[in-house]
C-alpha cells in the first residue's frame, strides 16, 4: 500500500483535479478482493470523480455493482472513474453538473432510474472547503456557498431518491473528523460537516421504519485533490494524526462497501472514523 509520509508541495485551483496530484492517490489496492457483496445493486455517487468518491466507486464495482457518478466540472477525472468501474467488469453512468440546484439532483437521480432501472445505494460525497484563519476573513458568500454545497445537496439528492430507494436500500453520507474536534481555519466547512451528522441520525430514525439504513463516515486528513485546489501548503498534511501521515482514498473506500452491504444490516445512524488514530467522542 502506498502510504505519503512527505507530500510535496503543489497547488491546484478548486475543485481540484486527481490526475495533477503528486503522488497520485491509491484508489484501491492491488490485493483487494470483491466477493460480490454488491452484486446486482445500483450505486449514485456525488463527488465520485475522484478522491473518496472514485474510491467507492471502484470499491462497489469490484463487489459487483453498477455505479452512476455525479461530478461538477472534473470531466477527464470522471471519464477515468468510468473507465477504472467498466475495468471491473461494471457499467458506470458520469452524470455532470451543479448539486446546488435542487432541479439538476432530481435530474440525476431520474438518468440513473433511466439508465439502471432501480437505485438502491446513495452516497452523498460532494464538498468543498475555503481555509480562513480568522472570522472576519469568511465572507457571508462563502458561509453561504459552504452550507450550499456541503449540506443542502444531501437533503436535496435524498429527497429525489426516496420514491426509487425500496426495503434494504441505504444512504451513506460523507462527513468529516472536523465536525467532532472543530478546525479553527475551516470554520464553515466543519459546521456543515456537523450538520451532516444530525442529519444522518435524525434520517436515519426517519427511515428505519422502511427499512432503508442511513449511516455515515468521517474521514480524517485524505489525500484528494480537496487538499492541493486549497490549502497553501500540504508539506505537513496528515502529520498531527497518530499515525503521522494522510490516509489513502483505498483506507476509505471499504467502510464504505461495508455500510453499503449486508455485513452492515444492524446498523443505522452511525458513524464510521477512519481518521489515522484520533480519539473521538460522540
Amino acid at each position: 500500500m502506498s502510504k505519503v509520509k512527505n507530500v510535496p508541495d503543489q497547488d491546484q485551483e478548486q475543485p481540484g483535479d486527481e490526475y495533477k496530484m503528486h503522488p497520485e492517490p491509491e484508489i484501491i489496492r492491488n490485493d483487494y478482493r470483491g466477493s460480490d457483496k454488491l452484486k446486482g445493486r445500483t450505486a449514485l455517487i456525488t463527488g465520485g470523480d475522484s478522491g473518496i468518491g472514485r474510491s467507492a466507486a471502484v470499491h462497489f464495482a469490484r463487489e459487483g455493482a453498477d455505479v452512476a457518478i455525479v461530478y461538477l466540472e472534473e470531466k477527464e477525472d470522471a471519464l477515468e472513474t468510468k473507465k477504472l468501474v467498466e475495468k471491473e467488469g461494471r457499467k458506470c453512468l458520469i452524470i455532470a453538473g451543479d448539486l446546488k440546484e435542487e432541479a439538476f439532483c432530481r435530474e440525476a437521480v431520474q438518468k440513473v432510474i433511466s439508465e439502471f432501472g432501480k437505485l438502491d445505494i446513495l452516497v452523498n460525497n460532494a464538498a468543498m472547503q475555503f481555509p480562513k484563519g480568522e472570522v472576519e476573513e469568511i465572507s457571508s458568500e462563502q458561509f453561504k456557498m459552504t452550507f450550499s454545497t456541503n449540506i443542502y445537496p444531501y437533503f436535496y439528492m435524498v429527497k429525489a431518491a426516496l420514491e426509487h430507494l425500496k426495503e434494504d436500500s441505504v444512504i451513506i453520507n460523507t462527513t468529516s473528523v472536523t465536525a467532532y474536534r472543530g478546525s479553527s481555519h475551516l470554520l464553515d466547512y466543519s459546521s456543515t460537516k456537523g450538520a451532516i451528522v444530525s442529519f444522518t441520525r435524525s434520517l436515519s430514525k426517519m427511515l428505519v421504519e422502511r427499512k432503508i439504513r442511513v449511516n455515515a463516515v468521517a474521514p480524517g486528513p485524505v489525500w484528494t485533490p480537496l487538499i492541493p485546489s486549497t490549502f497553501d501548503d500540504v508539506s505537513e498534511f496528515g502529520k498531527k494524526v497518530p499515525m503521522g501521515r494522510p490516509g489513502q482514498p483505498s483506507e476509505i473506500g471499504p467502510a464504505y462497501v461495508f455500510l453499503a452491504g449486508r455485513d452492515s444490516s444492524y446498523i443505522t445512524g452511525q458513524v464510521i472514523h477512519i481518521n489515522g488514530g484520533e480519539i473521538i467522542g460522540s
